[in-house]
């Protein structure tokens, strides 16, 4: 049963957010105004915290260094938006209490966003800052990547481009919430359509195709789920019975494993789409980011 704090939250996010992605026209301004909306909030960031823009080229967004930083553990923090919205300061707080409870620098990256930029320019933003953090010394063995919604597909898809590329792998991949098929065959698309008090199912093709333009919404780097995922690292999914994309994280999961990768896949209930994201405000966002956490504490470095 989710917390009063989760009910509160999602009644206003149902109020809010849900709006811009089912009103009759999508209107890409709409959902940026409401997605970055999150940054005007009180960040309730852990004592210490130190937000940092990175001043590389290749690694275009902001740092993230907690009080107590394990030496050489780094996450490179990939967010949602659907691919049209978002910015790092919008996720700055998930990404402060993931880097202190894993004690970990977090790098959030602001990649190019659609329709303005089309695939693969955020997937070529995200492959080039792996590139550009190897270069600056980091050991893929100390790396992890995470991302959310959008952010899961961008993460999978970097891994897909970097194994393709006969290059290292970050050592794990923390998945929230995943958008893994844009061209939206899952289930769930239909079956928790009420119940997701973020997302709807109405746009998302049109979402799709302002990202992927004439690309294949099938495209494996655009749509993970079509890949072939042997070789990949272990990947920790979170998802929620209840949000329009869970499918997309079930079927990862079940791919996933019968290519061999190491999966630890937890299903939440009745919580909404990405609820990592109101940490620290509900029980439930802090006690899934800490097993987020608590997975790269064990995976890397």
């Amino acid at each position: 049963m989710p917390s009063i704090e989760a009910k509160l939250l999602e009644l206003v996010t149902r109020l809010i957010v849900r709006p811009a992605f089912d009103a009759p026209t999508l209107s890409v301004p709409r959902v940026r105004r409401v997605i970055d909306a999150r940054r005007w909030l009180p960040p309730l960031l852990p004592r210490g915290t130190r937000i940092e823009p990175s001043r590389d080229p290749g690694l275009r967004g902001e740092w993230v260094i907690p009080a107590d930083v394990a030496p050489r553990r780094t996450i490179l923090y990939l967010h949602g938006g659907a691919f049209i919205a978002g910015s790092p300061p919008a996720f700055r707080p998930f990404a402060a209490w993931l880097a202190t409870q894993a004690r970990a620098r977090v790098l959030t990256l602001d990649y190019r966003l659609a329709p303005e930029h089309l695939f693969p320019a955020a997937l070529e933003d995200a492959v080039a800052a792996v590139r550009a953090l190897y270069a600056l010394g980091t050991d893929p063995k100390a790396l992890g990547i995470a991302g959310d919604s959008a952010g899961g597909a961008l993460a999978l898809g970097t891994l897909l481009s970097l194994r393709e590329a006969g290059e290292p792998l970050p050592a794990a991949a923390g998945l929230l919430s995943p958008a893994t098929d844009m061209a939206a065959t899952g289930e769930s698309m239909r079956t928790n359509a009420a119940t997701d008090a973020m997302l709807s199912a109405r746009h998302s093709h049109e979402i799709g195709r302002l990202y992927a333009g004439a690309v294949a919404l099938e495209h494996p780097l655009l749509s993970p789920l079509y890949a072939d995922l042997t070789g990949l690292p272990s990947l920790l999914i979170h998802a929620s019975d209840g949000e329009i994309l869970f499918d997309d994280a079930r079927r990862l999961a079940e791919r996933a494993r019968a290519a061999g990768v190491a999966v630890e896949f937890t299903v939440y209930h009745a919580m909404m789409h990405d609820w990592h994201q109101t940490v620290p405000l509900t029980p439930e966002s802090r006690l899934a980011v800490k097993a987020v956490a608590s997975y790269f504490a064990r995976r890397i470095g």
